[in-house]
């Protein structure tokens, strides 16, 4: 079968042409066949997931519906157990109120029946009261007519009977105040006494310090007898050059071993003792070292005693000192008293201040700077005129210390009058210091003396026959004859010894005076 004549009749290009558009035609028609099979694959698996997340979903669905219903069910029955605890603490409430209630109920029967008693009361104290009116007159009226009747008797007029009653009656009470007066001031004593006492032996318990070992001699240990050539020198240069550099004497004995220091400066002893320690151990010893070593030593000592100024301004826990205070207490290091060293003793009087004070209930701190302070007087007292009381106060009122410090330094001795409550605490704490056991040594041959001179001047006096020094020379008895003195006459005395000692004696603390007075009656059987 051929093809139509007017297909027969194209040309080969238009055949061309019509075939490229037909395998176009197939090969798109192709392209969207196979297109379209993973859009199918991609709805058919879309369509699997979304009944897999419905049926998920419906399982999460039932299961939050069965949480829910749980927690509902748990949340109503926690709620019926606080309801029920709830209604069982109202009722307990309400149980409460209700005795509180019957409690007032009755409470206000009480105090209705109070009150008819009060007002029962008050209506028999009113009818009293009109009693008492009515009698407080009648007595009035026969007072007045006794005093009338009085004033006729006497003769004398209503001015004149009070004069004459005032004076009876001042002179019962000037009486009875003067006993009073002697009541009060013999227990203030008593308990001023036992107070004091109470305080300082507090004070002596709570500080503990050790014995004094200070010696008041400086020697030097001389190896030789041909050191002590060397020591005085060619015609002796050698110590007249020591002696003029140091300002000490020299003195070289027959003592062996030993060549003995003496000046009344301490400072100016020690450097000397060290100057001379030093020149005998260097060997060479002419003037030109001796100038050399004596500067040298000087200035090492002025350094110690800043330091041991500082130390007991530390120790002490005193503050606020000026350079020159703290020299002078580091002075104080080389200076004793009884073989008591002074610095030491100032350190513990200013303890002691601050435990009394503390117990009275005073500045503890300004007590610690009057005890520490007290003897600053003795580091210049060889140099300055006057006792170191003053010379103390002098010094430290130029570094504007405080007037109750001025005071206690110029007052502990009693050289002048105490203006402050600190001045007495001082001169306990010093006589504490000096006085305790151990505190301050003297030579036997001095000691000796003391007692001998405490039982001469107690026998001095009339009607005393014996008197005896005992603990330490801190006590004297005496013994009188009770045919010659009396009682009062004993107890003047014991006065009139005190007074004697107190003038003629020089010692630590105090001496207690005790007067013994006893009558012996002596028979013999046969």
């Amino acid at each position: 079968m051929g093809l139509p004549f007017f297909l027969a009749a194209l040309p080969a290009a238009l055949w061309l042409v019509i075939g490229l558009v037909i395998g176009v035609a197939l090969m798109y028609g192709l392209a969207v066949f196979l297109g379209k099979q993973p859009i199918l694959k991609a709805r058919q698996e879309a369509d699997r997931l979304l009944g897999e997340a419905k049926n998920q979903a419906d399982v999460l669905v039932k299961e939050a519906h069965v949480d829910a219903k749980a927690q509902f069910i748990q949340r109503l029955e926690e709620f019926e157990r606080q309801s029920s605890k709830v209604r069982d603490e109202l009722k307990e409430a309400e149980r409460r109120l209700e005795k509180r209630a019957d409690n007032l109920d009755k409470k206000l029967d009480t105090l209705a029946a109070k009150e008819r008693m009060l007002e029962q009361g008050e209506q028999k104290l009113q009818t009293r009261q009109e009693k008492l009116a009515q009698q407080e007159a009648q007595i009035q009226q026969i007072l007045e007519q006794e005093r009338q009747q009085l004033l006729r008797i006497s003769g004398l007029s209503a001015e004149e009977a009070k004069s004459v009653l005032l004076s009876q009656i001042r002179v019962e009470v000037e009486h009875d105040a003067a006993e009073m007066i002697e009541k009060v001031i013999s227990e203030a004593k008593e308990t001023a006494h036992e107070k004091s006492r109470e305080v300082v032996v507090t004070a002596i318990q709570r500080y503990a310090t050790e014995h004094t070992s200070a010696s008041t001699v400086s020697t030097v240990d001389i190896p030789s007898d041909d050191m002590k050539g060397r020591v005085i020198g060619r015609e002796g240069r050698n110590i007249r050059a020591f002696e003029k550099a140091t300002g000490v004497d020299v003195i070289v004995d027959d003592t062996p071993g030993v060549v003995v220091v003496s000046a009344f400066d301490p400072v100016r002893r020690e450097i000397a003792r060290q100057a001379l320690e030093r020149l005998i151990q260097d060997g060479r010893i002419h003037p030109s070292r001796i100038e050399e070593v004596a500067q040298e030593v000087a200035g090492e000592v002025a350094r110690e005693i800043t330091e041991r100024g500082k130390k007991a301004a530390v120790e002490a826990n005193v503050g606020g000192l000026n350079r020159k205070q703290i020299d002078l207490l580091g002075r104080l290091s080389y200076r004793t008293s009884y073989g008591q060293n002074v610095l030491q003793h100032s350190i513990e009087v200013a303890y002691l201040c601050q435990i009394m004070a503390d117990e009275l209930g005073l500045d503890g701190a300004l007590a610690r700077r009057c005890g520490l302070l007290h003897d600053i007087g003795k580091a210049v007292d060889h140099e300055v005129e006057g006792g170191h009381p003053q010379i103390g106060a002098d010094i430290c009122r130029r570094f504007n210390e405080r007037p109750e410090v001025i005071n206690a330094i110029a007052g502990h001795h009693g050289d002048v009058e105490a203006t402050s409550l600190y001045t007495p605490l001082v001169a306990a704490a010093d006589a504490v210091s000096a006085s305790r056991p151990g505190g301050r040594r003297e030579s036997l041959e001095r000691y000796i003396k003391r007692l001998e001179q405490l039982e001469g001047i107690a026998t001095s006096f009339n009607g005393v026959k014996q008197a005896y020094a005992i603990q330490a020379g801190r006590e004297v008895r005496v013994i009188v004859d009770a045919n010659r003195v009396d009682d009062s006459m004993a107890a003047k005395t014991a006065y009139e010894i005190a007074k004697k000692i107190e003038a003629e004696m020089t010692y630590p603390g105090e001496v207690k005076v005790t007067l013994i007075r006893e009558v012996r009656a002596t028979e013999y059987a046969r």
